[in-house]
């Protein structure tokens, strides 16, 4: 691990990392793109409640321990509130107050070196077919405020452990096969100067999402849409059987 990471956080990698060595094949691509050092945001594309932990895996595997921010909610329960804060994961209070208190914390962490892991989407995605949707501009707005890079990821095979939507329990067994990729640093560079305001947002926004889908495609070994769904605009039935060609553990295993 090239930072120093939490105790907590030490144990619970210990804990985990052999538990989805065994219930996961992994093709991990572009770790060449983890920056060793210092402080990043990494944003993926979001398809399950599973997604964490093979993104987690992937970027302690690339030698990054991710601090996510995740809903406010997921911290009440007393055993996983010790756990989530002991590994410096971030609460976001969505719709209250304290809704900007998760943006200064994700910012303290970056400047402490920190690996800031965000779904740019806000939530699982409702596109029908699994692509990302238009993304919001936390993200890009972690990343211009602290100059730091933005590191495109995207995710695919988490769907078979954990239907969106549908299922309670993720289904461990059989293993299914976990892509991850990551791509170059997205170009910020034309907008870093000067203050960031709407229009640069949704510039930097929309090459994230673009670089995402564009990984996504790589992996599926298809094209999305020409439009991304939106979900304040369109709408989509939640659950359903899976999306077209998708890309299930019986393709060539990758494994690290």
């Amino acid at each position: 691990m090239t930072e120093n990471i939490e105790p907590m956080y030490s144990k619970v990698i210990s804990t985990l990392y052999p538990v989805l060595q065994r219930i996961t094949f992994r093709d991990w691509t572009g770790m060449e793109h983890i920056p060793r050092e210092g402080g990043f945001v990494a944003a993926s594309n979001h398809i399950s409640n599973m997604d964490h932990f093979p993104l987690a895996h992937y970027l302690v595997d690339a030698g990054r321990a991710p601090h996510y921010l995740a809903k406010a909610s997921l911290f009440k329960p007393p055993v996983i509130r010790q756990i989530l804060y002991g590994t410096g994961q971030i609460p976001v209070y969505r719709g209250t107050s304290r809704a900007t208190s998760a943006l200064s914390a994700a910012t303290e962490a970056l400047e402490r070196g920190a690996c800031v892991c965000v779904y740019p989407e806000g939530t699982i995605t409702r596109e029908p077919d699994f692509w990302p949707m238009v993304g919001k501009s936390g993200a890009a707005r972690l990343a211009l405020e602290s100059g730091v890079p933005l590191i495109p990821l995207a995710i695919w095979g988490t769907q078979e452990m954990m239907w969106p939507y549908r299922d309670k329990l993720p289904k461990l067994l059989p293993r299914k096969l976990i892509h991850v990729a990551a791509g170059p640093a997205i170009d910020l560079s034309d907008l870093r100067d000067g203050p960031v305001n709407a229009q640069k947002l949704r510039t930097a926004s929309v090459r994230l999402m673009d670089e995402i889908t564009r990984l996504l495609e790589d992996i599926r070994h298809e094209k999305a849409p020409d439009t991304r769904f939106d979900p304040r605009t369109q709408h989509a039935a939640r659950g359903g059987d899976g999306p077209s060609g998708s890309v299930g553990p019986s393709e060539t295993k990758g494994d690290r």
